[in-house]
């Protein structure tokens, strides 16, 4: 069911300091910053030729990176994100294979502007689990 690797977020005080670790030290492709307000965060993608790291910055108080910061003050790998085919299929295939959908269930748009569901940690070996549509 699940495709390839998408991405793998990393949670970051400061994702403009972390994106240059992987420009400057690793020589990697870094995007600029993009505000994603409907998630709470501030992205920046680091380009590699198999996949993406997604550098997840708190914007705001509120945000989950922020209350996922405060348990890992020094960050680290918040999700894994899969590409689906279907999204609705995924989820409803999730559903009856008794995975626990985080939020109303329902696929919202994600940072590439494609829908993504996440499936919580519990059911997935303590790591959160984001689908997307490929």
């Amino acid at each position: 069911m699940i495709g390839r690797l998408n991405h793998v977020a990393i949670a970051t005080k400061d994702a403009i300091a972390a994106s240059k670790i992987y420009r400057d030290t690793l020589g990697a492709k870094v995007s600029a910053p993009v505000p994603q307000p409907d998630h709470g965060v501030t992205t920046v993608f680091v380009e590699l030729p198999n996949t993406k790291i997604e550098l997840l910055e708190p914007l705001g108080d509120n945000s989950p990176i922020a209350k996922f910061l405060e348990k890992n003050p020094n960050g680290g790998v918040h999700h894994l994100c899969f590409e689906v085919g279907d999204i609705y299929e995924a989820r409803d295939r999730m559903k009856a294979k008794g995975a626990t959908i985080t939020g109303s269930g329902e696929p919202r748009i994600g940072a590439h502007g494609k829908p993504v569901i996440f499936l919580h940690p519990k059911d997935f070996v303590g790591t959160l689990i984001e689908l997307e549509q490929a």
